[in-house]
């Protein structure tokens, strides 16, 4: 018989180590494979949330993949309880600082710039606004006397609306309803001083697409 060259008898001598080492390298790639991924807990939407202001039973706690929590998620622990919701949300999304009325989201839309709270007489138009939506602003007067129409000019053109507040049904007036626009300064005294005089309402412009 030919004799076993001396690279072939060092396989075979050691075949049984080899085995043990690759099983022992499949089990820990398998290992790596369904090692849970790290979490972290973060607030999220009990249920889903129309936009308005949040109460204790509007939030859960929920732990995500510590990769994929986006940026500026509000963690346990933050009493974000009456905050203004500036759109809705559907059940288990993370609550972030850019989703709550606040200096972050308005400075979205540049700096010096002011969430401003209008109440709007015709509470219909107010259910067919959207966060997002340009609207103008239009005041009519309440002081006229017999001999002249009441006058609507419009106040303030091309705002966006930044929340429509959803109050609780406890809460419902007949004042109209609320909502809030971006501004400037300016544009915020002029809104309040038209709100002494006269009732607002607003136009909405198209959407695109």
């Amino acid at each position: 018989m030919r004799p076993t060259s001396p690279p072939l008898r060092l396989i075979v001598r050691h075949r049984r180590l080899l085995a043990a080492l690759l099983a022992a390298t499949a089990l820990w790639c398998a290992t790596l494979a369904v090692r849970p991924q790290p979490t972290t807990a973060v607030l999220a939407a009990a249920h889903d949330l129309g936009s308005g202001p949040l109460t204790t039973g509007d939030l859960t706690t929920v732990n995500l993949p510590t990769t994929t929590i986006p940026d500026g998620a509000i963690r346990p622990g933050t009493d974000v309880t009456g905050r203004l919701l500036a759109a809705p949300l559907r059940r288990g999304e993370p609550i972030t600082d850019i989703r709550l009325l606040g200096p972050t989201l308005v400075d979205a839309y540049g700096p010096g710039m002011r969430a401003t709270p209008v109440r709007i007489h015709d509470p219909a138009t107010a259910s067919l606004l959207h966060p997002g939506d340009t609207v103008d602003v239009i005041g009519t007067t309440t002081q006229w006397d017999d001999t002249s129409a009441p006058a609507s000019p419009t106040v303030i053109r091309s705002l966006k609306v930044i929340a429509t507040p959803k109050p609780p049904t406890d809460q419902l007036t007949d004042a109209g309803t609320l909502i809030v626009l971006v501004t400037t300064p300016d544009q915020a005294t002029t809104l309040a001083h038209a709100a002494t005089t006269s009732r607002l309402s607003v136009t909405i412009h198209g959407r695109a697409g």
